[in-house]
């Protein structure tokens, strides 16, 4: 299967109010909106935060808000999303966490740490009962190291292979 996009979609009580908290303070923009949903698209601008794989295509974030009461919401689950949690890795996590908590409009239920597993991060409240959690990775401690696993392609995932002669022929 090749996927096309992947994003979570939130769904919210207020639809407004959550969209506004992503473009306020994560600086997504909005690509298409109606007062039930909101599809909102974080890009890199900038060169050095490009793809590496595909530096003409910059990276790019979606996010979908969708009122929970919406009749494309199946009955059986219209309540806000609740207990989810948005990683979002940045450069400097300190620089955000002064940004955003420190010297801005956000209370961290979270302070910002240090993990022994290999995160610097913190956590802040979103609408709807969604957690963001801002994290720069650094280096995991001795305990954690052998649990690192190397980096794997995407091409490398998604190449078939062929049948091997023990596969190839049963039935």
């Amino acid at each position: 299967m090749r996927l096309s996009s992947a994003y979570p979609v939130i769904l919210s009580t207020d639809v407004a109010a959550a969209a506004r908290f992503w473009r306020t303070h994560f600086g997504f923009s909005t690509t298409f909106e109606v007062d039930w949903y909101v599809s909102l698209r974080h890009q890199q601008d900038h060169q050095d935060q490009q793809d590496p794989q595909n530096p003409q295509n910059p990276q790019q974030w979606e996010l979908g808000i969708v009122a929970a009461e919406h009749d494309t919401v199946p009955t059986t689950h219209r309540r806000p999303t609740g207990a989810l949690l948005i990683n979002l890795e940045v450069d400097d996590v300190d620089e955000q966490y002064r940004r955003l908590v420190l010297d801005g409009p956000l209370t961290a239920v979270l302070p910002l740490r240090s993990e022994p597993f290999g995160q610097r991060h913190f956590i802040v409240p979103a609408p709807d009962g969604v957690l963001v959690d801002v994290i720069t990775p650094i280096a995991p401690d001795p305990t954690y190291a052998s649990a690192v696993v190397p980096a794997v392609t995407p091409a490398a995932v998604m190449t078939p292979t062929a049948p091997t002669s023990t596969t190839a022929g049963n039935t």
